[in-house]
């Protein structure tokens, strides 16, 4: 009896040795499941953000909703934001967890936050910012004139708040911060998941950076190149180069509407709108004067280009000058660029594009919309270029013409005065000509082009003197070409013989 007492003792220690280890590799296998489960939470939400970045190529909201929600999933958060910074101040971009309201309250607001905030602490130091209680951090809730308070930690009752910086390189591209309505701290475990996200998050701002550039870059080449096809295939017909010149420049160029005017040493006539407001069009349905204080009258003074980011804080707009007040009240127009056509140093025209918002135009969008400027110029030579060899010739071609007349109708005058006035009719796009032979002391019509039988019939029995009062005395008179813009104001033109000639003759004729 007395050995198997001492056996039954000695076995009760070793059971509880064995118990114990037992409870121990139970509370490890515990342990060991919880962070294998975490992991594996953590991998699957990586992967998930992975996930949503390679099937939203571009866009940035859907990936950072999906970092966002995932940070405060995992994390045992109550709600979150994700926020992009520029120097002072941030903007939040994505919101978790919050109430509707106070989400269209303060998503894509600019906000100065306080220095005491933690935002305001992350933006001094560039590093991760872990608050166990708000309610028992000194200083946290005061907030200096000029700066924004921890609003959101306020309304919505956060208590433990985490915010980690979004860094590339040593520059502060945003934060991710995350709450808790209870006072319990995050684990070391939580920052560095958190932490992961705002890499990812800059990782998916750079490749959309790029993505987008290349987009850019691409739609510009794009663009260039159908606009050097269009020059090409014109033939010299510039108001179809011009208009498709426009519709690309403000499709790449992200503008509203734009005009583009040529310049004739004194006024801007325009040759193509675009989107033009009707009230606005209503105001330039006549020529434009460059006077001080316009877009063009800075470039006819020799400027590069005319970039005004808001046409309502411009001195020019401020001091009542008309046209700045028609582009903002009448077109809505708040940024405007204008751009010069030159060819060597004379201004050949402008080209105009307007933004309905206050949105400056970037260097490269400049950049662009003066190649397109320098086409339009190429366009108008080309287009002078070719016109004049076509007038070269239709003369070549006229004056054969003339002389196969002249070689057929040796002894018909009448057949050869009218093919040469029917000649110089076209080549120099009238609608009507005559000419007179001389017959005695005056002049007789000879051959005649465009004109009624009625009228004909009354000048062929007219003889002409040489003298002021008619146009083809007074050409006999000066011996030289007289050139008469405008009859009806011909002050030297009596008035009966006016009256018919008017009837007779289109408004602006020449005679030689």
């Amino acid at each position: 009896m007395g050995h198997l007492g001492r056996t039954q003792k000695s076995q009760a220690p070793a059971e509880k040795k064995l118990k114990a280890y037992a409870c121990e590799l139970e509370q490890k296998l515990e342990t060991r499941t919880r962070e294998l489960a975490e992991a594996l939470e953590q991998q699957t939400a990586t992967a998930e953000v992975l996930g949503v970045i390679s099937r939203s190529p571009g866009e940035l909201k859907p990936v950072f909703d999906a970092m966002l929600r995932n940070a405060v999933r995992i994390c045992g958060a109550r709600y979150g934001m994700l926020s992009l910074c520029k120097g002072e101040e941030d903007r939040p971009v994505a919101m978790y967890g919050v109430e509707p309201a106070l989400v269209e309250k303060l998503q894509g607001k600019l906000r100065r936050p306080g220095p005491n905030t933690a935002a305001g602490r992350l933006m001094r130091t560039k590093t991760a910012v872990h608050i166990a209680d708000v309610r028992t951090e000194p200083g946290f809730f005061d907030t200096p004139p000029g700066f924004t308070g921890p609003q959101l930690t306020i309304d919505a009752g956060a208590r433990t708040l985490l915010a980690v910086p979004m860094l590339k390189e040593s520059e502060l591209v945003g934060y991710i911060i995350i709450y808790r309505q209870e006072p319990e701290p995050f684990t070391q475990k939580h920052i560095e998941l958190v932490t992961n996200f705002a890499a990812q998050a800059v990782i998916a701002i750079e490749n959309t950076r790029l993505l987008n550039e290349l987009r850019e870059s691409l739609q510009q080449q794009t663009a260039t190149a159908e606009l050097l096809q269009i020059i090409n295939s014109s033939a010299g017909e510039l108001a179809s180069v011009f208009d498709a010149m426009l519709e690309k420049a403000l499709s790449v160029s992200d503008a509203a509407f734009g005009g583009l005017w040529t310049y004739d040493g004194e006024h801007m006539h325009a040759v193509a709108m675009r989107g033009v407001p009707a009230l606005f069009a209503a105001f330039h349905n006549k020529p434009l004067d460059p006077v001080p204080g316009t877009g063009s009258y800075a470039l006819v003074r020799g400027e590069s280009f005319v970039h005004i980011p808001d046409i309502t804080d411009d001195e020019g707009y401020r001091s009542g000058n008309p046209g700045k007040r028609a582009l903002a009240e009448l077109g809505g127009a708040r940024t405007a660029l204008w751009l010069p056509l030159r060819k060597d140093q004379m201004l050949l025209g402008t080209f105009m594009v307007y933004r309905q918002e206050v949105r400056p135009f970037n260097d490269k969008q400049i950049a662009l919309l003066q190649n397109f400027a320098a086409q339009a110029v190429i366009a108008m030579e080309n287009a002078r270029l070719l016109n004049e060899l076509r007038q070269s010739l239709q003369q070549q071609t006229a004056t054969a013409d003339v002389l196969k007349v002249i070689s057929r109708s040796t002894f018909d005058l009448v057949t050869v005065l009218e093919t040469l006035v029917a000649s110089a009719a076209r080549l120099c796009d009238a609608d009507k000509g005559f000419i007179a032979r001389r017959e005695g002391v005056g002049y007789r019509l000879a051959a005649n082009f465009g004109f009624a039988p009625e009228f004909v019939e009354y000048v062929g029995q007219v003889l002409i003197e040489p003298g002021r009062n008619t146009l083809v005395g007074r050409t006999a008179l000066e011996g030289r070409t007289v050139h008469i813009p405008d009859i009806r104001t011909d002050p030297e033109l009596p008035g009966p013989r006016r009256s018919s000639a008017v009837e007779a003759f289109a408004p602006s004729w020449e005679y030689r």
